[in-house]
């Protein structure tokens, strides 16, 4: 994945593995970017809190290039940056495998 560090999360969204090709030609013609599919992720529970857990995020990457141009597209979708996700306390709802998979890297 060189030159894709930016880590993004698009809470409550599935894509599934026959559509990644169909996905990253979406966020081409949508927003003008470049993005690679990374994985998605089930939730776990939120602390404390009955009944949560178990919505799929998906996570994608944005080429190092076209980050500045799609900061500010993306939050009409409701696509967050990894580092913000941590940052709002959020990482204690993915296993421990995601935090070492995709470390903060700002």
């Amino acid at each position: 994945m060189e030159n894709f560090n930016q880590v993004c999360v698009w809470e409550g969204t599935v894509v599934g593995a026959n559509e990644v090709g169909s996905f990253e030609n979406w966020v081409q013609l949508e927003f003008g970017v470049r993005a690679k599919y990374s994985e998605e992720v089930l939730t776990l529970p939120t602390p404390g809190v009955e009944g949560t857990g178990g919505r799929n995020d998906l996570f994608f990457r944005i080429h190092d290039e076209d980050v500045q141009k799609f900061s500010i597209a993306r939050l009409v979708y409701g696509i967050r940056w990894w580092e913000d996700v941590l940052g709002n306390g959020n990482g204690e709802l993915y296993p421990q495998e995601i935090l070492e998979k995709y470390p903060k890297t700002w």
